[in-house]
């Protein structure tokens, strides 16, 4: 089928960084949990993760496209208990935050955890050979709700590293795929379950149960909103579909003309965007992001759209790191022009910058003193007092003499 509208490299850009809530006019007044939660909605989720080398992931995103926001909001919106909370945690891009709009479209999924679909093969073996050790902790959580899984473990010897997990664990990991019980806060890091109807609002559980086919033509469909312009494996990638399930709803999504084809020069594969797309003129935004903000956590997708292989280091051998332990990527105006290892010394009152590589042809004055402007906006919004650079390279010494 031919394409119905042709992309430059530079339009696509500027229809993905405007998609992605980039490009708006920073306001100096204060944040509101509106402005937060219209912010989300566009995303369509905030990645988790537990790295907590600068700031916990999820907090990152709003950050770059808002600026300084009060962290407690999307506290608020996603563990607190009542009308403000308006978030869930679910299997979206990896663990995720999402609006609870999007939870009916999620349903399909956790039907297919209960068979034992779509989970680790690990994790699905335990559903169906321990369906008492299910049945107790579901039962305990019924009458006691919102617990860890510290709290249920029976376990005796320690625990080992990484995923050896507990009985206990695996059960409530089981039970949160398959949609028996949800996250109801947090305790730290860890996670507290309860039963869904103690969490979800009524009128959200109580909606009819929507086909599969359906549900995954919606999360297309924002995944489309959310990207302005991608590849079947991007619109797949955003919300973790199946290949085969992805392809035959773009099929109808084509059909009924809710998603058109088109083109991006130099792109090898057919893209698509939705019939309303609009070009901006120009997309002037500076923000350093997270690796796993929805901008860059498809790789070839970030190549494709700015030229820019990124890699995340933390699991590399410190000897074998090209760039740092934890390297932000730096935007300005439309390209990724640095990578910032940034770490948060939270003892030391300080944000400490390890590295700062420019990426070809290097910054300008003007991508300098934009750089200084997010690090002292970051290192303020953190309630860090100071900024410490420890990078001999020529950028690093500029930036220094700008933020002296």
């Amino acid at each position: 089928m031919p394409a119905q509208h042709s992309f430059s490299l530079k339009q696509a850009r500027r229809l993905a960084l405007a998609a992605q809530g980039f490009g708006g006019r920073q306001l100096s007044a204060p944040i509101k949990a509106t402005r937060l939660n219209q912010q989300i909605e566009r995303l369509g989720l905030l990645q988790i993760d537990s790295v907590n080398a600068l700031v916990r992931a999820h907090y990152l995103p709003l950050f770059s496209r808002l600026g300084s926001y009060p962290q407690p909001l999307l506290d608020q919106a996603a563990w607190s208990q009542g009308r403000q909370r308006t978030l869930f945690e679910y299997w979206g891009h990896e663990a995720s935050l999402l609006p609870m709009s999007m939870y009916p479209l999620l349903r399909w999924r956790m039907q297919r955890a209960r068979q034992g679909q779509g989970i680790y093969a690990q994790l699905a073996r335990f559903g169906l050979e321990q369906q008492a050790t299910l049945r107790r902790v579901l039962a305990a959580v019924e009458q006691q709700g919102a617990l860890g899984a510290g709290s249920l473990s029976t376990r005796e010897e320690r625990a080992g590293p990484w995923w050896d997990w507990s009985a206990e664990k695996h059960a409530l990991e089981w039970l949160f795929a398959a949609g028996e019980v949800t996250v109801s806060g947090r305790r730290g890091f860890e996670r507290l379950y309860d039963l869904p109807e103690r969490v979800i609002p009524a009128a959200i559980l109580q909606q009819p149960l929507l086909e599969e086919a359906q549900a995954q033509r919606q999360l297309l469909l924002q995944a489309a909103t959310a990207l302005g312009v991608a590849t079947e494996k991007d619109l797949r990638d955003y919300f973790r579909l199946d290949p085969g399930d992805s392809r035959a709803r773009l099929a109808e999504l084509l059909e009924s003309g809710e998603l058109l084809a088109c083109e991006v020069h130099g792109w090898k594969h057919r893209a698509y965007c939705l019939p309303q797309a609009r070009v901006p003129r120009k997309v002037e935004a500076s923000a350093l992001l997270s690796p796993f903000d929805s901008l860059v956590w498809e790789r070839s997708r970030t190549e494709r759209l700015f030229d820019f292989r990124y890699r995340l280091e933390i699991y590399t051998p410190q000897h074998k790191r090209v760039y740092g332990y934890y390297v932000l990527p730096f935007l300005h105006n439309e390209r990724i022009v640095a990578r910032v290892d940034l770490r948060a010394e939270r003892a030391l009152g300080r944000l400490a910058v390890h590295a700062v590589h420019e990426e070809e042809p290097g910054l300008d004055e003007e991508g300098i003193r934009a750089l200084a402007v997010q690090l002292r906006q970051m290192a303020s919004w953190l309630g860090l007092e100071q900024i410490q650079l420890n990078c001999p390279r020529d950028g690093a010494r500029r930036l220094r003499e700008v933020l002296e």
